[in-house]
């Protein structure tokens, strides 16, 4: 699927002139019952880990259940596809991860439109990934990293959670910036790969930041850098691939999306409340202990970022012919 930035922010700026009235009263008492969040990946992940925060946060912030409903297979997209085709009323939303915005590239044949189908409502955080290797790997720097990898051409083993994962393609940057060869073994989920990682089956991974950072304050793994633009404050001795590899970047923002005609009043309100919430210090804390950023904006605050992102990867698939199974 094209993206196209225009029409993507157009989307959003066309939902404020929905006719509203018809909606008013039940925008107004907005939530009277459970709300469901629709993650598209399993239990225990990182966009799972942070749905679930988020969710009990929003709970006790609006007097109502919001029950985390895992929906996962095809890279998320069963879980965004059932949101696209829930009820616009604001009691059936997305959890929205890096998933979304690589997926509009690399599947070229989905049952829906990200851009056309699902509004942004609020994100949530920043998580870069970690780049990490087995304590076995002599590098212990981004530079040695480098020189290893091409002294020793395709012979290391880069896992990833699985092809076109926001893993995956950070990796993949890695390697088109800086002429290593390395040999991509994808799993199905972060969990089996970073245990096969710990176990010295494979040598590199990209991993997320919530599946690895605590394997690396244990020593089982090695941290080389963080694949965000400044450094983590979750591990702040630990320098990004930038310091070394001017220009790169990788991280995956999380927030919520909802079916495309959800009435804007709904929208602000959970806007509202998602931004409230990462304005607490102890929530800021919590995120920071995952070794994410808090990330309050406005939708077409984060209509623009989504639009970015997008565009961002479809140039790493495209150059690396990245394709799924």
């Amino acid at each position: 699927m094209k993206f196209q930035r225009r029409q993507f922010l157009n989307v959003v700026a066309g939902a404020a002139a929905l006719p509203a009235m018809s909606r008013l009263a039940k925008a107004q008492t907005y939530p009277s019952r459970s709300v469901h969040w629709i993650v598209g990946f399993p239990p225990g992940g990182a966009t799972d880990i942070i749905a679930r925060l988020m969710g009990q946060w929003l709970s006790e912030r609006l007097g109502q259940s919001f029950v985390i409903d895992n929906r996962p297979g095809a890279g998320s997209n069963i879980g965004t596809e059932a949101v696209t085709h829930a009820p616009a009323d604001g009691y059936t939303v997305l959890m929205m991860s890096a998933a979304q915005p690589i997926n509009a590239t690399l599947y070229e044949h989905l049952n829906y439109n990200f851009i056309r189908d699902i509004a942004p409502v609020a994100s949530i955080s920043r998580e870069p990934n970690l780049m990490v290797v087995h304590p076995s790997v002599p590098a212990k720097t981004v530079p040695e990293f480098i020189a290893y990898a091409k002294a020793n051409p395709g012979k290391l083993t880069m896992a990833s959670s699985g092809n076109g994962t926001i893993v995956h393609v950070s990796g993949e940057l890695f390697k088109m910036m800086t002429g290593v060869s390395m040999l991509h073994v994808p799993y199905r989920g972060a969990g089996p790969a970073v245990v096969d990682l710990m176990a010295g089956q494979v040598q590199v991974m990209f991993a997320t930041m919530p599946s690895s950072i605590a394997y690396v304050r244990s020593g089982k793994l090695r941290a080389l850098a963080v694949t965000s633009a400044a450094r983590s404050t979750a591990l702040p001795e630990v320098p990004t691939v930038a310091e070394f590899v001017p220009g790169y970047e990788a991280s995956a923002v999380y927030g919520m999306g909802a079916p495309k005609a959800t009435p804007p009043q709904i929208v602000d309100t959970l806007n509202h409340a998602v931004n409230a919430i990462l304005g607490d210090a102890k929530v800021q804390a919590r995120l920071a202990d995952l070794g994410g950023t808090a990330l309050p904006v406005s939708p077409a605050e984060y209509a623009k970022i989504l639009a970015e992102t997008t565009e961002k990867w479809a140039k790493v698939i495209q150059a690396a012919h990245i394709k799924v199974d």
